[in-house]
């Protein structure tokens, strides 16, 4: 059954991100330098401007002085929509991925101020919010290993 639930939620997820016809321009609300402290750790996430087909983002996590992880981000135009490629990285830079599989996520889903991507071959959801001129939500949905669903709220203030 679960397997059936995956499968129909791979199919809506891609059968969407095909409808969703978005240029890389329409996600400029989410370039900005981003801080929040949160039970994590200090974080920090910078997204450049669009330019050209793309736009990259990092991010890293400190707690009690140190790195906990760090993550790197582009988002690139694909034919149809933009695409979020994500690595993480631990400390020294250790790759988590294997080098040929970044984590994808096709853009879902795109309204003003607010854009959605699913990833691929996963059960993870990524909603980008500007909730506020200063104000960044990201949102973190995942399934744990039992198959619940789980949400993750980072709502990111505007480097001054």
């Amino acid at each position: 059954m679960r397997i059936l639930l995956f499968a129909l939620l791979l199919i809506i997820s891609t059968s969407a991100a095909a409808q969703t016809k978005a240029n890389i321009k329409d996600l400029h609300f989410i370039s900005g330098q981003w801080r929040v402290q949160h039970e994590w750790g200090d974080m920090e996430e910078n997204w450049s401007a669009p330019a050209g087909n793309n736009m990259m983002g990092s991010y890293r996590c400190v707690k009690d002085g140190k790195a906990i992880f760090y993550e790197f981000m582009v988002i690139e135009q694909t034919d149809s929509v933009p695409v979020l490629y994500l690595r993480h990285f631990g400390p020294a830079s250790i790759a988590w991925e294997d080098k040929d599989a970044p984590g994808m996520y096709p853009l879902t889903k795109l309204e003003p101020g607010k854009a959605q991507f699913h990833k691929s071959h996963g059960r993870v959801v990524l909603t980008f919010s500007r909730t506020a001129p200063t104000s960044l939500q990201i949102m973190l949905e995942s399934a744990n290993k039992e198959g619940k669903w789980e949400t993750t709220l980072f709502n990111y203030r505007l480097k001054e």
